[in-house]
Order: C-alpha cells, then structure tokens, then sequence
C-alpha cells in the first residue's frame, strides 16, 4: 500500500531544493492557493497559472499546481470573479486545485532554472554569475562514549553534516574522557546517582551549513545514549556555498555567435531569437540568466563572458552591452519553461506514488510575423 502524500509533503521537498529565504523580498513564492494538507495524488508542472492552464488541470484532475511565475504578486484587494484573475481564483477554489509558486528561489538554488538552461545550452563549468547568498558554515563537537560514535556520526552525516566539496561525513574525532555525576531525578545510561562517572569518550567535530543546523542537532540528540548530550555550536569565519542568480561557464570549443545562436533555438525550441554582435565572431565564455536580467549585463562582461543570454533586453541596454563590446542573445523571458521538465524529473524521483504532468500549454503571449 502506497503511503499518502500531502500537500505540504510536496512543498517542503521543494523547499529543500529551493529554500524560500533564496526569494528576493519583492518575490512572492510559496503557498498562492488551497492547502497544506491536501491529499495529492496528482500534480502538474507550469511556468505560468493562466486561465487556460488552470482548465487544462481541472480536465487532468489535477490536485496540486506548481508554477515558477506566481499568480499572486500583490495583496489581493477584492477578489472580482468578472476579471481573468477573479475567473482564475473561483475556478481553482470551485474545483479544490492548489496553487504553489517557486520563482526566484528556484533560479537561484542549486540545480535550479539557471543550472537547468546552461546544462541544456552546453555551457560548462559554471558559477554563478550573481551573488546574492553565501552559506554561513557552524562547527559542532559532541562528546559522545565510544561505544556509540559510530551512531551518532551516522546519524551526523545522514542529517547533513560534514559536507566538504564532494565528501560527505567528514569528521574529526580525539579520544579523551568525560566526567559527570548524576543528580536527583535523573536515569543515567551510565553510572549512578551522586556518584562520579569517568567514561572514555570521543569528541567528534564536523560543519553544518545553516539551513541544516536545527536539524543535525535533532537528529544527533536521537542518536546520542545519554539523557543529556554535551555538544558545542560554533560559528564560523569560513563561508559555504555560494548561491546567486544565472550562471557563466564555457563551451566545449568556440563557434561563431551565428552558429551558436541556431544552437539555441534547437535546444530551447524556440524559432527566433533577438541578438548584437558581429555574427561571425568566435565565441566560447557563455553567461546565462534566465527571465529578466537586462541589468546584469556589465556583470557578465566583468567576469569576460563573450555572450550574455537573457530575456526582455530594452532597446537602449542592448545598445549599452553592444557598445561596451559583448554580445547579447534574448531568447525571450519564456524559455525558462525548461524548469517544467526539471521540476517534473526532481518529483518523479522523490515521490513515485504521485503522478506529476507537464503543462501542454503554450503560455507565451507573443506571436512574431
């Protein structure tokens, strides 16, 4: 029997990949419409909610909608079934549909948007382009005897501690020996009450990054033998992961910013493209960002990208970018439609009792003629 999945199962699974903290404050991300706590039994990935996205879930019986564009950027004021957005919020509600928002969070996280459209265009050993977070690192000791050390750094790196680069469970341990006495209305695992316990012990020190601390410290408790686990939290100079807006990296050889640009449209099965530049040029140092990112440009530049990809370039940026010697490539704001399948593939790993659909409608408002 498959277990049952809520709502908020969903949510903080997508949480875990794209924390809400990484949202810039005039986002909105999280919760738009429903609940929780409902049972989820299937879901539908979307860039944007319109009207007809929302019909097309309530034909697929959909539970739960996860967009990356929210519908609801603004406190609602009234709520006028005779608007599209009034029309939109009555049909979600008539038919129980959840609505759930990831928006610059998810560009921003770690696999995210920005990850998703540079692995897609070929563009290689990215880093972030724009810095908007740097993980704050602590350092936990725990005294533990030992006879259960193995435990409790199993149940350390299991939590999410002890990550150095691609090593997990990095710890380091020194034997010595823990004292205490045990007081009235205590239940000691080891020694006796008013007595004075000598117990060989080890001390196992790792790093936790922030967003992880609450629960490593939960799960260590768990694991620990005593009524009472000694342990130290430090705070740390050193920083964690570096999280930001869209990615730079390169291609695996150079090729003429016309060739790239047909590349572009084939990946991202697009059939125009806005760009400036001389089209013959040789290009290789690719930088990407998704959605709206016209006043990144100088930055891209900056960090020697020959090609800035982002969408909603203005007349007078582009201008700005050409004169200052990079080439820029609008593939309009929608191609981070990529997300659809990426978001998909991510749930269909965590939660195979839910059946998760791609959206088939083509929320793009442009036609070119």
């Amino acid at each position: 029997m498959s277990k049952e999945v809520r709502s908020g199962d969903i949510f903080q699974l997508i949480e875990k990949w794209a924390p809400k903290h990484f949202a810039y404050d005039w986002d909105n991300v999280g919760l738009q419409v429903g609940s929780y706590n409902k049972h989820v039994n299937k879901v539908m990935i979307t860039l944007d909610v319109t009207e007809k996205i929302v019909d097309e879930a309530i034909q697929a019986k959909v539970d739960v909608i996860i967009a990356h564009h929210p519908l609801l950027f603004k406190p609602l004021k009234q709520m006028n079934v005779h608007t599209p957005q009034g029309r939109i919020l009555r049909k979600l509600l008539q038919h129980d549909i959840t609505v759930y928002a990831a928006h610059t969070n998810l560009d921003i996280a770690s696999g995210g948007v920005n990850d998703m459209l540079a692995r897609t265009l070929g563009i290689e050993s990215t880093e972030v382009l724009v810095e908007t977070h740097v993980e704050n690192l602590f350092k936990i000791s725990v005294f533990v005897p030992t006879s259960h050390a193995d435990a409790v750094q199993n149940a350390l790196g299991k939590a999410g501690a002890g990550f150095i680069g691609n090593y997990s469970h990095c710890t380091f341990q020194t034997e010595g020996q823990g004292t205490f006495m045990p007081q009235e209305g205590t239940d000691p695992f080891i020694g006796a009450k008013n007595e004075l316990a000598r117990v060989d012990e080890i001390k196992i020190e790792t790093i936790i990054p922030e967003d992880k601390l609450s629960t490593v410290i939960k799960e260590m408790v768990k694991a620990h033998p005593y009524e009472e686990a000694a342990y130290d939290i430090y705070p740390l100079a050193n920083k964690g992961k570096r999280h930001g807006l869209g990615r730079i990296g390169s291609l695996n050889q150079t090729i003429t910013l016309r060739a790239f640009c047909e590349e572009i449209k084939e990946r991202l099965d697009i059939n125009h493209l806005r760009v400036t530049g001389d089209l013959d040029q040789q290009v290789q140092k690719i930088a990407v960002l998704g959605g709206s990112g016209e006043k990144y440009f100088s930055k891209a530049y900056q960090k020697g990208a020959d090609v800035y990809i982002t969408g909603d370039m203005t007349f007078h940026s582009a201008q700005d970018a050409w004169n200052l010697g990079i080439s820029v490539v609008d593939p309009g704001h929608h191609i981070e439609k990529v997300m659809k399948q990426g978001v998909k593939e991510y749930l269909d790993e965590h939660f195979g009792e839910v059946d998760v659909l791609v959206s088939e409608i083509d929320t793009d408002p442009f036609q070119f003629m």
